[in-house]
């Protein structure tokens, strides 16, 4: 039985698309919902030449908007009758994650995956890290973005012409 299920979500239509999936789990099961966005900084963390004053700002702007976008959420999944609870903190999303499931006695983890283009491929996916190094079950989703192409002549489209 999971009880309780940390869902991460980092902002995206796409991260989004586990709730129903996740709606459906819980009722099931009757468990809490805890919907997690991790604030990262690569870029002030990686250059110490940034001013602290944009630092700052950038960081205030991401937990304001983060808090926006989790309570809504929250709110959508609470009038659909489930126990959510939201919770934003800021540091490596991966690393963030599997220590929240650790300290807050998490029975599973759902959330998906999508690459972020030939850097996942490098330096690999937050859901590949979550998943190699949790020690709670992880459910991963995965969601493709695909994109119908667009033909110059409709006309010869609809007739099955190239």
């Amino acid at each position: 039985m999971f009880k309780k299920i940390l869902v991460p979500l980092d902002g995206s239509e796409l991260a989004a698309k586990i709730l129903p999936d996740v709606v459906e789990l819980a009722k099931c099961m009757q468990s809490q919902i805890t919907l997690l966005h991790v604030c990262y900084f690569p870029m002030v963390a990686a250059t110490e030449s940034l001013p602290a004053k944009m630092a700052r700002e950038a960081e205030e702007k991401e937990a304001k908007e983060c808090a926006i976008f989790l309570g809504k959420a929250a709110k959508e999944l609470q009038l659909q009758g489930l126990n959510v609870n939201h919770e934003c903190i800021e540091g490596v999303p991966a690393r963030e994650i599997i220590a929240y499931a650790d300290n807050n006695n998490i029975d599973l983890i759902a959330m998906v995956t999508h690459g972020r283009g030939e850097v996942a491929w490098v330096l690999g996916s937050t859901a590949e890290k979550v998943v190699t190094h949790a020690t709670v079950p992880t459910l991963l989703y995965r969601v493709m973005e695909t994109k119908i192409p667009e033909f110059k002549d409709k006309q010869k489209w609809r007739l099955g012409m190239p």
